[in-house]
């Protein structure tokens, strides 16, 4: 018995240590794989192919690891204006890359900016007298704008390419909130602050519909110039005039007739148009299927390709999505995130610091913290003052604008849309609806706050008048920050304030913006303002360290592979469709935030232009769904 109790023990030991080693091989194998990166060693002779399955965007939001696991489709990417950028000026000047290659087949779009700026890193590679090719089966507004700067743009034989335009309706809900007797209780100031609208009114107001007529001109203006730069043989007018009579002429054929109208250049499937990348970039060496050609994706191109960090560091921090309190993001502005990043540039050494805005707003106390962040920062940690420069984007409105006014300099483009000066709070109450079921409410109060705000039994006029005062006083606030980061008093502020959106171009006429430039442009005056010389600095961007796990789900998931994102093709059915989703999207997002618990807010709802070219999803995931139901 005590030799086989010895033998026992000894096969529990074996036993333990195996799966001991086991565990930890388990561990270092999913080590490996949570930290694995696209290696620069896949870098191929062949074509650079930028697969854009989803939005670009200013920032990437980090990729919810319960979301991904719980969808059953892949999950919508979303790329860095910057990277596309950085990856297109590169294989401009490698030789190595033979041409560039855009699917187009799954792209959702991006801000009118953003895609500006990555027609113009096409351009380049086009000076290099290299070919740009863009292939998809529909284009959309985003897709067209895109496309334009290739040098030849395919479309699928059962494709097309659509002119829509900016513009459209948006829901409104005074009439059903009054149908089931819920009370929208508004604070707001600013005669054109008209995020609250749909809440109390049935449809748009005057001063509202002046304001939107006036920026989707503009907008829509820019767009068509960016367009016709890029293809002046491009029938913009005829398309968006008559597009029935410019469909019928080809016999409702739409590809047919986009190549009509010049917005592509060449009829053909994925296989045809493989073929003529083929006949550029040379043969995929892995595979002899037709339509197969040697090619890069993006994620090994940049890691072979990474961003000059010579010289000294100029922080650059993002300010991207809905400002939000807490520390919320990326893809999202968390005050309390962007303020810390911001906090941890004033400790370093850095000498300038540059804000990268693309909001159009939130939370005014989340816009604050960022704004003390940046008077820090100008402060100095010696006393000695440093330069901050805002480069705008797409939005940098409401909270945008706020968190933009310790600038010393401010940049945007033609096309971006900022103001939105102005402040609201909206809260419903059910007193009504309660009381035709028999509910009421009865109490003992001993000031007039007693119990209140009181959702479900009504405000009293106590609280209400206070509500009003407190949104005034931010929006004195407002105008007092503007008017001293201008150099104009609160009244001439509020002259061109009251919530009213402009595009850059009317902005930089009213002194609300400084210059037009993109983030290089400011970047450069921040350096001369710090007396760095060129090759003597370099932009660090904060708070991007990424997701740990998205390099797993991002193998696990398929991204950058060509079944990426595989959903209908996009004809202009199947374009149509999605622009009613997106239009449900938003109409249910609106809807949702009248019954989320906010503070005060500075938001842009003027900021969310709909347009059939932009069909994002929103970021909003099922996995934060469910952690917030269950309070994970």
């Amino acid at each position: 018995m005590i030799f086989a109790r010895k033998v026992w023990k000894l096969l529990v030991a074996v036993k333990d240590g195996l799966a001991l080693l086991f565990l930890m091989l388990f561990f270092a194998l999913l080590y490996m794989a949570l930290t694995a990166r696209p290696s620069p060693a896949e870098v191929r002779d062949g074509a650079l192919l930028l697969r854009l399955n989803g939005s670009v965007v200013e920032e990437p939001a980090v990729r919810d690891p319960l979301d991904s696991l719980l969808s059953t489709t892949v999950p919508t990417a979303e790329y860095r204006t910057r990277d596309l950028v950085r990856a297109l000026e590169a294989a401009a000047q490698d030789d190595r890359i033979k041409a560039v290659v855009l699917d187009l087949s799954r792209f959702l779009g991006g801000g009118q900016v953003s895609l500006a700026e990555v027609g113009a890193a096409m351009d380049k590679v086009r000076a290099a007298k290299k070919p740009v090719l863009a292939w998809a089966v529909g284009y959309a507004d985003d897709g067209v704008m895109l496309a334009a700067h290739a040098s030849e743009v395919w479309v699928d034989p059962l494709g097309g390419a659509f002119v829509m335009g900016p513009g459209g309706n948006r829901l409104y809900y005074g009439q059903l909130l009054e149908r089931f007797k819920i009370t929208a209780h508004v604070f707001k100031v600013g005669t054109f602050k008209d995020a609250v609208e749909p809440y109390v009114r049935n449809e748009m107001s005057e001063p509202s519909r002046e304001a939107r007529r006036a920026l989707y001109a503009t907008v829509w203006e820019q767009w068509q110039a960016n367009v016709k730069q890029a293809r002046p043989k491009a029938d913009i007018a005829r398309v968006a005039a008559d597009p029935v009579g410019w469909l019928k002429a080809s016999g409702g054929n739409a590809a047919e007739a986009a190549r009509a109208a010049g917005l592509v250049d060449r009829i053909g499937d994925k296989v045809a148009f493989g073929e003529r990348v083929k006949a550029l970039a040379g043969p995929d060496p892995l595979s002899n299927l037709p339509g197969k050609y040697a090619f890069t994706a993006l994620g090994p191109w940049l890691a072979a390709n990474p961003a000059e960090t010579s010289g000294k560091a100029i922080p650059v921090v993002t300010v991207a999505g809905e400002i939000v309190d807490g520390k919320a993001g990326p893809g999202t502005a968390g005050g309390d995130r962007i303020a810390k990043l911001i906090d941890e540039a004033t400790a370093s050494e850095a000498p300038a610091l540059v804000l990268r805005v693309d909001s159009p707003g939130g939370s005014v106390m989340a816009s604050e913290a960022i704004r003390t962040a940046l008077e820090r920062f100008k402060a100095g940690k010696d006393g000695k003052a440093r330069p901050v420069a805002v480069s705008m984007v797409n939005y940098a409105a409401s909270g945008g604008y706020w968190v933009s006014t310790p600038a010393q300099r401010i940049f945007a483009e033609p096309d971006t849309i900022t103001g939105s000066i102005g402040i609201f709070a909206v809260f419903p109450s059910f007193e009504r609806a309660l009381a035709d079921y028999g509910v009421t409410g009865d109490g003992v109060r001993t000031t007039p706050l007693s119990g209140q705000p009181d959702l479900l039994t009504g405000l009293t006029p106590e609280v209400a008048g206070m509500l009003q005062a407190n949104i005034e006083s931010n929006y004195g606030r407002f105008l007092a920050l503007v008017g001293k980061a201008r150099g104009k008093a609160p009244a001439e502020i509020d002259r061109i304030a009251q919530g009213r959106v402009w595009d850059g171009g009317t902005a930089r006429q009213l002194g609300l913006v400084d210059e037009f430039g993109g983030l290089d442009t400011a970047l450069g005056w921040a350096a001369k303002q710090a007396k760095l010389a060129d090759g003597e600095w370099y932009p660090a961007y904060l708070g991007e360290d990424g997701n740990p796990y998205g390099s797993l789900l991002e193998r696990l998931m398929g991204d950058d592979e060509e079944d990426a994102g595989e959903d209908a093709a996009r004809d202009f059915v199947a374009l149509s469709a999605a622009s009613q989703q997106a239009q449900v999207r938003a109409a249910l997002a609106s809807f949702e935030r009248l019954f989320t618990v906010r503070g005060a807010q500075a938001y842009c709802l003027d900021c969310d232009i709909p347009s059939a070219g932009s069909l994002g999803k929103p970021r909003t995931s099922l996995g934060q769904t469910i952690r917030a139901y269950f309070g994970l």
